[in-house]
């Protein structure tokens, strides 16, 4: 098969001017960058918690004093509005890290489980423990927060990690590389910056776990690097969100939320409503509240407005307009490859053989197709690859139901856009084509972590006693005995058993003091 850079190569990701924070010529080989992220992790300095909580505070001073140099950055790959990193990216990870920190000692310690009859007397618990050094690749759209959200609970859960942001944000990812070594470990938290064939060997490198935020086609190749060494993974993807809107939705809100989602960072987020499934009656009512919503979100002229951004790059803006071809524009606008400014456009009589409908559009580029039923849109849904995230805009319940029982997605979001993905205790996630694993929250800790079993039973005389059944030699009566004690096994609620300990100990001196009373008499 092919590989990441043959892939890269083909689809024409251009190769940047190579950066390294690693200095590649001290260390000699890309095998490096793991290999002292291993030797600080076999030190085991990462699994404490005072380190951990250390490294998590270094980082929120990290976002907090290179504020504006990021949103500098961020500015310089994306032209992304300031309104939109502060919202979208810094606000985001700095509540991540305050929330992780707040609960890191409790999702650090050990899980109790449910006791049952043949474990009654055992402790049996479960402790997450770090999977050692991991990989998280982050994402050119949000430079920020699809590299540090994975990040953030990658520390948490007390692994080493190896940083690699997007070459694709170029200026982002250099100013990264720069600042980042002076609030946190440099040995734990290397940042790796290279193109595209320095990737693909990274990628040739053992790690323990690989986090990638990015395309289905680059997410093939990651998972097929990973499967080399049986590396679990976890990868954020995307693909086509679709839209369904029914005539009992208030279409003038449909149409505000809607359009906001498909304009904010220029339509360039995996989660951005991709496609409409809706009626003409619909449509028809949906254009009008549309165009009113642009007007009112830029004014008379979208291009000189300050809050809408630009494509990421000339091919992606080729790529966009290219998508354009031969369709029926119902509100658009002049596009610029200068400025690479894509004007917010609305397609209708889209058919699905399109072009614009094979493919993620990752712009601010919205078709509409129409249907004349829920059952229809269902049926137009579940034809195709699951979705990221799926928009239904309605007031019937019967559709609501319909949608939540009879399709497959990353998420569901009812008469709204994108804001699941900002839910602190949603995890966020794909199926099938649009991704593996979930993270945010609680999430992303248990995502970096192992589950490990763990089981202390006791040695005294009772407990050897009780135990003697399962040792030869065997007999009828001992086989009859564990087919008894297997079948009526039930998990105990861990709430009762202090008290049915201390019921248990209640039987028991009731019966020792009998017996012993009676021993006396005896004896007397």
């Amino acid at each position: 098969m092919s590989n990441f850079a043959d892939i890269s190569n083909s689809i024409g990701i251009p190769r940047p001017k190579l950066l390294y924070s690693v200095d590649m010529e001290e260390k000699k080989s890309i095998e490096k960058v793991t290999l002292y992220a291993r030797r600080a992790f076999v030190t085991h300095k990462t699994k404490g918690y005072e380190f951990r909580k250390s490294q998590l505070k270094g980082l929120l001073k990290f976002f907090e004093d290179e504020n504006d140099e990021l949103n500098r950055c961020v500015y310089q790959d994306l032209k992304k509005p300031t309104s939109e990193w502060v919202v979208h990216e810094f606000i985001q990870v700095t509540k991540e890290v305050r929330i992780v920190l707040r609960n890191l000692r409790s999702w650090m310690s050990p899980q109790t489980v449910a006791k049952d009859v043949v474990n009654f007397f055992d402790q049996v618990k479960v402790q997450a423990e770090p999977y050692g050094v991991v990989l998280v690749m982050g994402s050119w759209n949000f430079p920020v927060f699809s590299l540090f959200m994975p990040v953030i609970g990658a520390i948490a859960a007390g692994n080493c990690v190896v940083i690699k942001p997007s070459e694709h944000a170029p200026a982002t990812a250099n100013a990264i590389a720069t600042l980042l070594p002076k609030y946190i470990d440099s040995e734990c938290y290397p940042v790796f910056l290279g193109g595209v064939e320095e990737t693909a060997e990274l990628l040739k490198q053992k790690f323990d776990y690989i986090f990638f935020t990015g395309s289905p086609q680059i997410g093939k190749i990651v998972h097929q690097a990973a499967s080399q060494n049986l590396t679990p993974v976890t990868l954020e993807l995307g693909g086509k969100s679709p839209v369904y809107i029914d005539s009992s939705a208030n279409l003038k809100l449909a149409a505000k939320r809607i359009m906001w989602g498909k304009t904010q960072n220029c339509g360039q987020i995996c989660v951005a409503p991709d496609y409409v499934l809706c009626s003409k009656e619909v449509q028809e009512k949906f254009l009008k509240y549309a165009q009113a919503a642009l007007h009112q979100f830029f004014g008379d002229s979208v291009r000189t407005n300050s809050d809408f951004g630009r494509i990421v790059n000339q091919r992606h803006f080729h790529r966009l307009t290219g998508l354009l071809r031969d369709q029926k524009v119902a509100i658009g606008g002049p596009n610029d490859p200068t400025d690479r400014f894509v004007h917010p456009t609305v397609l209708t009589d889209v058919h699905p053989d399109d072009a614009v409908m094979q493919e993620e559009i990752f712009g601010p580029i919205l078709p509409i197709v129409t249907v004349e039923s829920c059952e229809e849109a269902i049926n137009f849904i579940n034809q195709r690859e699951k979705p990221l995230a799926l928009y239904v805009f309605t007031g019937n319940r019967k559709v609501k139901k319909a949608f939540l029982r009879e399709t497959s997605s990353g998420a569901v979001l009812i008469n709204d856009v994108l804001m699941h993905s900002v839910a602190d205790g949603l995890p966020f996630g794909g199926v099938g084509n649009s991704g593996i694993g979930a993270y945010h929250g609680k999430q992303t800790f248990d995502t970096f972590s192992h589950k490990k079993a763990v089981m202390e039973r006791g040695t005294s005389m009772l407990i050897d006693k009780i135990d003697s059944v399962r040792y030869p030699p065997y007999s009828n009566a001992k086989t009859r005995l564990l087919k008894t004690v297997f079948r009526i096994n039930r998990t105990l609620p861990t709430k009762y058993i202090p008290h049915m300990i201390m019921f248990s100990l209640g039987i028991a001196v009731t019966c020792g003091a009998y017996y012993l009373n009676k021993y006396i008499q005896n004896e007397d």
